[in-house]
């Protein structure tokens, strides 16, 4: 069920989309360790999140990835739960 509050989806986006991109970016656009600094705190930041609201936002990013049409950015919504540690790695 997508989270009925705009917000909530259109904010999880941008965060991912901030992720991706500096994990995508070269040595030359952003500096390594500012990029490191910045993710870990962003992973620190939502895993300080209450247990209730973890879960909201892994169910909204389950949401934006259902609907995302574009397969790179629906594989790392999926992936990003795991990547910064809101749910454990599934290993099949």
């Amino acid at each position: 069920m997508p989270d009925t509050d705009p917000l909530v989806p259109a904010l999880a986006g941008v965060l991912v989309d901030v992720v991706w991109w500096l994990e995508s970016c070269g040595d030359e656009e952003v500096d390594p360790d500012s990029a490191v600094k910045m993710m870990e705190s962003v992973g620190g930041e939502l895993l300080s999140l209450p247990s209730a609201q973890r879960e909201r936002l892994v169910q909204t990013l389950a949401d934006l990835a259902e609907a995302e049409q574009d397969p790179q950015r629906r594989d790392f919504l999926n992936a990003f739960p795991s990547a910064v540690g809101l749910t454990e790695n599934e290993e099949s």
